[in-house]
């Protein structure tokens, strides 16, 4: 696929959309139909990475597979509508639609379900890529020619800085600002309604992986 002039990346969860409540129903959806405890709780405070690294915390390893898929089938309707727009995440896309670019979604989540995310909160991605997690978010990211990736998870800076994006990170997330920071993040915004703003400048030449801020 040919490079377009500006096409942005985001993540999904705890960057475009406050997933927890959503997965927080799920999980105890799960716990239900399979007699086992899941603290959905503390789930929800470590999102980013594939689901069954949380699976494998609460079944046996040989479970894992078919307790991921049972969870994959349950999430449409227990998720979906419980799930809320991070502020300023359609601005953010606006934005990016606004000066001529593309968004694509890169995430870690189901694929089938990050769409059904992105179209019951009516942020107008471009392309949705899904089952990718930190350097493997390069794959899609290169095949877009994406020039900037926004993410919540130090797994995003590297998959940003994999593909040879510009990582632009929001402390919205799992992950403090301290630790994106340390992690490499170029750009730190504290959510994306920093965004639109920090986009014009980079654009006009005037942020660029010297000017990180908190």
């Amino acid at each position: 696929m040919a490079a377009h002039p500006l096409t942005v990346g985001f993540d999904l969860d705890m960057t475009l959309i406050d997933s927890r409540p959503g997965i927080k129903a799920a999980y105890r959806a799960l716990s239900a139909r399979t007699g086992t405890h899941v603290d959905a709780d503390a789930a929800v405070t470590r999102l980013g990475p594939p689901l069954e690294e949380e699976i494998r915390r609460w079944f046996p390893a040989e479970w894992v597979a078919e307790i991921s898929e049972l969870y994959r089938e349950l999430y449409p309707e227990h998720a979906i509508t419980g799930t809320l727009a991070m502020p300023g995440a359609r601005e953010a896309v606006d934005a990016v639609h606004a000066a001529g670019g593309r968004a694509v979604v890169v995430t870690a989540k189901y694929e089938p379900n990050a769409k059904l995310h992105l179209a019951h909160l009516g942020i107008a991605a471009d392309a949705v890529i899904g089952s990718l997690w930190a350097e493997g978010k390069a794959e899609a990211l290169r095949e877009h020619g994406a020039r900037v990736y926004v993410g919540d998870h130090t797994g995003d800076v590297r998959g940003a800085h994999t593909a040879g994006a510009l990582s632009v990170a929001v402390a919205t997330g799992p992950c403090g600002a301290d630790e994106l920071r340390a992690a490499g993040a170029d750009v730190l915004l504290g959510d994306l309604t920093d965004f639109p703003s920090w986009l014009d400048r980079y654009l006009a030449g005037g942020a660029d992986g010297a000017a990180a801020s908190a």
